[in-house]
């Protein structure tokens, strides 16, 4: 039965995956046609950024809460409104950390003051991203997967209307303002996100005294905060690549105009087509982690192997065809969503590696389910300063954005190596010591 739920889970998240990743890109192709090469060039040079402030934000709380609630062994609402002091407090951080240093960070970390007007608009989206979040993760620890896949295509819905409608009205005041206004769209999206959530909250969903007490904070935290280090340290090498690159390939004699377009290239139209079969990993991941964490939790170390292995094939299989079609129809690929053959050369090199990559998001589910959030920390805190220190030393023999192109292969190799070494070593024992 349970294994039933599992699949039922992962059909209904790969079906709902498709159709937000379909409008994802619908959304990706009419920023990347309405704000040209230079306009999403910027885009993608401050979304490291933001995908750093989004983990410092949310601090691992929405795996932790997705735990929590599949174990069954404590208050779920309490669970929520523990996690509400602990995110809000971090959002009014950040907020005061943008408005000191945004205009530092645009002209003196990016080289273009045309991102300072996004870094700002960043702290007024996080509160609403990290809210949302967390009533995500009461949903996926109670395996109730609709919630999440309704909230992701209305949101993706609303904000292509949104962008639609008002890129071309910021668009005439500046490159610059229509950027910002992509990013404060996100508020309404999200917005939209928890009032569906809301709808769908248990009827007997009704708060007593002893629910809005913050008592589950030590257990939050001991689960959120090595999967947000792990995050984080990920991100925090996100974050340093378009500083890194900037700063090497302009003291070798590149142009800033060559960097932002080869950089949007590579971030706008490559790397997104090459995450459009991880919608399905994703899917896998998240129905993955209720069930890992109950099971293991029971001592089930064989059910537990034989889900996490069934997750691994049913990612591979969707994987691997799309891959191979990337690999050898790569200029159709980019013509067809983009209208455009740049980027071409990228695609066939990224292709064949980004075969590992959709086995990751099993991996590390499985092992924060499992309780090793801590090995999965350590093993992206490695591939970071591998991938950090590659890109430097890359990117000083002159071969461009190549020195990207590389330092992503070699990172995406190596965590997925130690993830699936990790993962069934830690079965293995743990089968051997029944």
């Amino acid at each position: 039965m349970k294994k039933n739920k599992f699949i039922k889970s992962t059909i209904i998240l790969i079906v709902g995956g498709f159709i937000t990743k379909l409008l994802g890109m619908i959304i990706k192709v009419t920023m990347t046609r309405l704000l040209g090469t230079e306009g999403i060039g910027i885009y993608m040079m401050i979304i490291p950024t933001f995908s750093l402030l989004i983990a410092l934000a949310q601090l691992g709380l929405p795996v932790a809460i997705s735990k929590l609630v599949s174990e069954d062994k404590k208050n779920n609402k309490n669970l929520i409104f523990s996690s509400l002091p602990i995110t809000l407090t971090i959002n009014m951080i950040i907020i005061v950390f943008l408005i000191f240093s945004s205009k530092y960070i645009a002209n003196n970390l990016l080289h273009d003051s045309r991102c300072y007007y996004a870094l700002m608009a960043m702290g007024f989206v996080l509160p609403f991203i990290s809210i949302s979040s967390i009533l995500r993760g009461y949903f996926f620890g109670k395996q109730q997967m609709f919630p999440h896949v309704l909230s992701n295509i209305i949101e993706d819905v609303v904000r292509l209307i949104i962008l639609v409608i008002g890129i071309p009205i910021f668009l005439a005041k500046g490159i610059e303002f229509a950027v910002a206004f992509i990013v404060l769209s996100t508020i309404i999206s999200e917005l939209t996100t928890i009032i569906i959530f809301f709808f769908f909250l248990p009827k007997n969903f009704k708060l007593k005294k002893e629910d809005i007490k913050p008592s589950n904070i030590p257990d939050i935290l001991r689960i959120s905060l090595p999967t947000t280090g792990s995050r984080l340290i990920g991100n925090i090498g996100y974050f340093f690549e378009p500083i890194i690159l900037s700063f090497v390939l302009l003291s070798i004699g590149y142009s800033n105009t060559f960097i932002i377009s080869e950089y949007g290239v590579i971030n706008g139209y490559v790397m997104p087509l090459l995450f459009l079969p991880s919608f399905f990993a994703s899917a896998v991941s998240q129905a993955l982690i209720p069930v890992v964490s109950r099971s293991y939790s029971n001592k089930f170390y064989k059910h537990t192997r034989d889900r996490i292995i069934q997750a691994i094939i049913i990612s591979l299989m969707i994987g691997i065809p799309i891959t191979l079609f990337f690999t050898f129809a790569s200029e159709y690929s980019l013509n067809l969503i983009y209208n455009t053959n740049e980027g071409v050369k990228y695609l066939k090199v990224l292709a064949p590696i980004f075969i590992l990559y959709y086995i990751q998001s099993p991996l590390v589910s499985s092992l924060q389910a499992m309780g090793k959030a801590k090995s999965a920390l350590y093993t992206t805190l490695v591939s970071v300063l591998i991938r950090t220190i590659s890109l430097f030393a890359l990117s000083y023999l002159k071969i461009g954005l190549w020195g990207l192109v590389i330092s992503i292969s070699i990172n995406i190799i190596f965590v997925t190596i130690c993830d699936f070494t990790t993962v069934f070593r830690t079965l293995k024992k743990d089968i051997n010591c029944l």
